[in-house]
């Protein structure tokens, strides 16, 4: 009898111990741009942490902007915990309230980070780049400035460009003899975005559209352009991974943080501000490096990385040469007025 009582104690413990596990077991709602750097992500960022805490991931891909997480906000039915963010999205959503304040004083000694990496809603997860690749197997002559990208003579072909004017505007700046330093203050005029627009034109017959990062690296290997606007990770991980022989053109290269941040009505918000501070880490700063090439927004995660890797990140010396930082106040102020030309120039 006493067995048998004792039994049932223990089978009860079990079902307590394990209903309090499942119970305590959250599931964080992310929401990602996907692909070759969600893949990293999971390995340096989500993985130790489920690891850790029992945490959980549901992962959602999109395509930035804050449509939907304006929408769900109005609706009162927010069902993300946190947002992979661009900098001027970033920048807007804090601004309009849509995601909740951090606490920048959990981070520890935030003076190593990179200036400008953490913000009043959100911290940078990464630096990434804009830049253009080409095909080695298919090109005689390699490609070495952002002149050659616009040099139809030179380099018959198309070119792959996202369909945006954030990133294009500024490499037309440049091309069209603007140096890097000055781009925003001739952006920043109607005649600026005029010549910008003007130098797109030049190409803009060879110019096959891409709207998500994946489809880049895949024009190059179909050989549908020969050469395409791309994010430097996606390249990096077709080549490494797929041996695919793709070659990175630093040059004008734009970069720029990408961000976490926690939407204002999420379920789930105290778990993913812990998240964000398990991820600002240096140590889980430098795992992300390992598995794409996209490198630490904090100081101290530098020591951490293999030399030889350090040379395919955005920030190494010899990439960084004519390197621009997206301005995102400028986007963040300007993106609806030049979004709208945009799209009427698309159809002209």
């Amino acid at each position: 009898m006493r067995t048998h009582i004792k039994a049932q104690f223990a089978a009860l413990a079990v079902f307590a111990f394990a209903a309090a596990s499942a119970q305590a077991a959250e599931t964080l709602d992310v929401v990602t741009f996907g692909g070759a750097y969600e893949a990293a992500a999971k390995k340096a960022y989500f993985e130790p942490f489920t690891q850790a805490t029992g945490v959980n991931f549901s992962l959602e891909s999109y395509d930035g902007g804050l449509a939907k997480l304006s929408a769900m906000e109005q609706a009162k039915n927010t069902t993300w915990d946190l947002m992979d963010l661009e900098s001027n999205d970033a920048i807007t959503a804090c601004d309009e309230g849509l995601l909740k304040k951090f606490d920048k004083k959990s981070l520890g000694n935030t003076s190593d980070f990179i200036p400008g990496s953490i913000s009043d809603c959100a911290v940078a997860s990464m630096v990434w780049s804009t830049v253009y690749a080409y095909d080695a197997s298919k090109l005689k002559t390699a490609p070495s400035t952002i002149n050659d990208f616009f040099d139809l003579q030179k380099f018959p072909g198309k070119r792959g460009l996202r369909k945006s004017p954030k990133g294009s505007m500024e490499w037309a700046l440049i091309a069209d003899g603007v140096d890097p330093k000055d781009v925003y203050k001739v952006l920043g005029t109607p005649a600026g975005v005029d010549r910008a627009f003007k130098k797109l034109d030049t190409i803009k017959k060879n110019i096959v559209w891409w709207e998500t990062g994946a489809q880049a690296p895949q024009l190059l290997a179909d050989g549908a352009v020969v050469m395409t606007q791309a994010y430097n990770g996606r390249i990096d991980d077709a080549a490494k991974k797929d041996n695919k022989p793709f070659k990175i053109v630093w040059d004008a290269q734009v970069y720029d943080y990408e961000w976490w941040g926690i939407p204002k009505g999420a379920k789930h918000a105290d778990t993913a501000a812990k998240f964000i501070i398990s991820a600002s880490q240096p140590k889980a700063y430098a795992d992300l490096s390992k598995y794409i090439a996209y490198a630490p927004p904090r100081k101290d995660a530098i020591p951490l990385i293999d030399k030889q890797r350090l040379a395919d990140l955005p920030t190494a010396p010899g990439n960084f040469k004519r390197a621009i930082q997206i301005n995102p106040t400028f986007w963040a102020d300007n993106a609806d007025e030049i979004n709208k030309r945009f799209q009427v120039w698309l159809t002209q």
